[in-house]
């Protein structure tokens, strides 16, 4: 009895000493302000952040931890808009569709999120696969994996032909019928179908190639792909299912056509005219610029055999042409989030965008801020994530300098915490 008595008086005890977290920095980048903070103290409990406190604080409590950032400046976890978890650019990417198995897609993407989150994205959306994506993201929720917070639209809807149409490049042989099961769109019912369709697979965005794309097999890269009435009718079913709508676009008549439809993101916008830079602003709809896919494509498209031969013209013309784009609209007002498409590129080398972005003319400070607070709000999660305030989830990352002082330090990420975890350190 006595025994059970000591037992229950220590289990108590450790009740009463659960474990608080003390990180010390000595800079923090405040997104909501844009200013940059010196010497605090973060005091993260369980998954949220407690409370913010001037100077380096030791605890008083012998059970909580203490975390030195105090020559390193925090900010909160980024927010990639753009990525594909499932694959990455490789000559072989191509080929790959008819050799690899499910099984080996979902192993490959385990270290595709977990790269993804150790250079600082604690959060992405991911804006198409096979579905193995929804997979992913519920391994991740439930502890399973390591990766960062994921919101998928599994499967991106195309027209026949499009540049989501998964048969394009097929012998004719196997290239069957696609329908709105497998994200293939004809009619204003195969939109409503489609869009159901990935609501009962388990996505959390609709995402539409509202024009062709570069690294489809197929000739365009620029041509509208559907009617305003079907895209009209994507976003009004996915809005019945609590779901907003990206659109993949790179011509400037496809982008009309989503932005009058409802999306709420345009991704690339590579053609985007002045015009539908009004439109958007008319709309509050956000551009995603990717502009380290353009970058990549245009550089790759000049290795022999890298890109197949109907691919490497589009990526010729259209890379090089994303930061002119991303330049006037952000000296137009139109509202820009933060996204990379990585899959066209290396995964973990998403940060690289922020330093594109300041390349084409904004400022360091306003990129973090479009990776953090703009895109908090778009994913309707600006009181969870996006700043480093009390009541948000703990997700903070680090780099050993102050980007607006030196910006190349956004690639050598020193510190990661998700949800009150330490990854990285």
């Amino acid at each position: 009895m006595k025994n059970k008595l000591m037992l229950l008086l220590l289990f108590s005890s450790t009740i009463l000493l659960a474990q608080d977290t003390y990180i010390q920095c000595g800079k923090i980048i405040d997104t909501k302000t844009g200013k940059v903070l010196t010497n605090k103290t973060i005091i993260v409990s369980n998954k949220s952040i407690k409370a913010i406190q001037d100077g380096f604080v030791y605890p008083t409590n012998p059970a909580d931890k203490v975390i030195n950032l105090q020559t390193k400046t925090a900010m909160p976890g980024w927010i990639d808009m753009h990525v594909h978890l499932e694959e990455e650019t490789s000559p072989t990417r191509y080929v790959e569709e008819f050799t690899q198995n499910d099984a080996d897609v979902a192993f490959n993407s385990l270290g595709f999120a977990k790269s993804t989150l150790m250079a600082g994205f604690t959060t992405v959306r991911d804006l198409g696969g096979s579905g193995i994506n929804v997979s992913l993201r519920n391994a991740i929720n439930q502890g399973k994996v390591v990766g960062p917070r994921v919101l998928t639209a599994e499967k991106a809807l195309a027209s026949t032909g499009g540049h989501a149409d998964p048969t394009n490049g097929y012998r004719k042989d196997l290239m069957g019928s696609p329908g709105p099961k497998e994200g293939v769109v004809n009619s204003l019912e195969d939109a409503r179908q489609a869009v159901r369709q990935r609501y009962k697979n388990g996505a959390d965005w609709i995402k539409i190639t509202a024009t062709g794309g570069v690294l489809s097999v197929a000739k365009s890269g620029s041509n509208p792909q559907f009617t305003q009435e079907e895209i009209e009718a994507i976003v009004g079913t996915a809005k019945d299912y609590g779901m907003q709508v990206a659109a993949h676009a790179h011509g400037d008549e496809g982008m009309q056509r989503a932005i009058r439809g409802g999306v709420k993101t345009i991704e690339h916008g590579t053609e985007m005219s002045e015009a539908t830079m009004d439109l958007m602003i008319k709309y509050n709809a956000y551009y995603i610029p990717t502009l380290s896919a353009g970058s990549y494509v245009a550089e790759k498209a000049l290795i022999p055999n890298y890109y197949p031969a109907i691919v490497v013209p589009k990526a010729l013309a259209i890379g090089p042409k994303i930061k002119a784009t991303f330049s006037k609209a952000y000296k137009k007002g139109v509202p820009i989030g933060f996204g990379t498409d990585a899959a066209v590129f290396p995964h973990g080398d998403n940060a690289k965008e922020f330093i594109y972005m300041n390349q084409a003319g904004m400022p360091i400070m306003k990129a973090i801020q479009a990776a953090t607070i703009v895109n908090a709000k778009i994913l309707e999660m600006d009181q969870q994530i996006g700043a480093i305030e009390p009541g948000y989830f703990a997700d903070i990352v680090a780099t050993n300098a102050d980007p607006t002082e030196d910006i190349n330090t956004v690639t050598n990420v020193v510190f990661v915490m998700k949800d009150g975890v330490v990854y990285k350190q």
